[in-house]
């Protein structure tokens, strides 16, 4: 008999393993050796079976406790006291059942809904400038609505017909399928492949919409679209994304947003950044320069002996938040000393003779002049 391997090493996890870790791969490994996804392949079947007896050890905090102290023997009944594990009696089938949701059996309590079920969502997307972002807009877009069938009225069968009960599965939409696998039984629950899943066999399928019970018309829909929104969110329009099933509801319908780039602001959040020139002048003795917001120009007080890249804080002028319009982020500006480039004579003489009286250093104070009365 082959010498087993180690249960760590069997779920590719480290011996501190979290049990979040140690479950990730057990899902993980499971799904891939199911027999159910490798039919006929005896080794996938063997490490599936190896794969459900490591994580039936590390799972359990006890057992895990016992095999780290005692290795395999801990379940051979001869040390520890640990009494043996029979993992022969253990059904896998349930075991990954209960983690998959029956998607590979075993899963006898997770049933699929066999009443009304919503319909899917349906998805589109629409461009916007990065003003209408900031200000709000409502956009019309066209999408593919899946609207009921004139002829059939959504039944999907001739007139004059009616669609009958599914006799493979009582109309339940579902089926269920019990095999015998290595590991016991093992017990799968699926949509019916007569009706799928609809419960209702059309015998005879309406013409316009070729049973579907819908056609696909082209729909044009307002979408409006709040301020603040930002570029990938996207706007959900309740009802109208695909058909129920079984009297369910509609879906909905998922407009993501782009918004395109301004060739002045950048955003971050609620918060917009943006560059604003000022002269040299007006960097040195100060003054008020203008700078450009989403709401409009605003004039700044510089003060005098603003270095170049110093970045001034604009409170209430960044984005609006999507839920309320009324709160808003900041908009920080880098301001940046313009250099001329063409001067005329006049003007390079006037800065030839600032550079010559200038010593770098402040200037000492004017002395105070006296006073009349003093």
């Amino acid at each position: 008999m082959a010498e087993k391997r180690d249960y760590y090493e069997v779920l590719g996890v480290a011996k501190n393993a979290t049990p979040e870790e140690i479950k990730k791969a057990y899902r993980t490994l499971g799904k891939k050796y199911h027999p159910d996804v490798n039919p006929g392949n005896k080794e996938a079947e063997e490490k599936f079976k190896e794969v459900g007896e490591a994580y039936a050890v590390l799972s359990d905090p006890e057992k895990r406790r016992q095999y780290d102290q005692f290795g395999h023997s801990a379940f051979e009944g001869g040390m520890g006291g640990a009494g043996g594990f029979d993992f022969s009696s253990m059904d896998f089938g349930d075991l990954f059942g209960d983690l998959f949701g029956g998607i590979f059996g075993g899963g006898g309590s997770s049933r699929r809904s066999s009443g009304p079920m919503k319909g899917q969502n349906a998805y589109a997307s629409v461009r916007i400038s990065f003003d209408e972002a900031m200000k709000g807009v409502s956009r019309d877009i066209e999408i593919n609505y899946k609207e009921d069938c004139d002829t059939c009225h959504g039944s999907g069968a001739k007139p004059g017909t009616q669609p009958e009960t599914c006799s493979k599965c009582g109309g339940q939409g579902q089926v269920a399928y019990t095999q015998q696998t290595l590991f016991g039984m093992s017990r799968s629950i699926q949509a019916c492949p007569d009706c799928r899943g609809t419960g209702k066999i059309i015998r005879e399928k309406c013409p316009a919409c070729f049973g579907a019970g819908y056609i696909n018309k082209k729909k044009k829909i307002q979408v409006s679209i709040p301020a603040g929104i930002d570029d990938g969110m996207s706007i959900r329009v309740p009802n109208m994304g695909d058909p129920g099933t079984k009297g369910g509801s509609r879906g909905d319908l998922l407009v993501e947003v782009r918004v395109s780039d301004h060739p002045s602001f950048q955003r971050d959040g609620m918060n917009i950044y943006s560059r604003a020139p000022m002269s040299f002048a007006k960097a040195t003795l100060g003054g008020e320069i203008r700078i450009s917001t989403i709401d409009g120009d605003v004039l700044y007080d510089v003060k005098a002996g603003t270095p170049s890249e110093t970045t001034i804080r604009l409170r209430g002028k960044g984005a609006p938040s999507v839920r309320d319009k009324n709160v808003r982020g900041d908009q920080y500006v880098t301001l940046e000393v313009q250099i001329p480039t063409k001067l005329t004579s006049e003007q390079k003489e006037l800065l030839k003779k600032f550079d010559e009286s200038y010593s770098g250093k402040d200037p000492e104070p004017e002395p105070k002049k006296k006073r009349f009365f003093k």
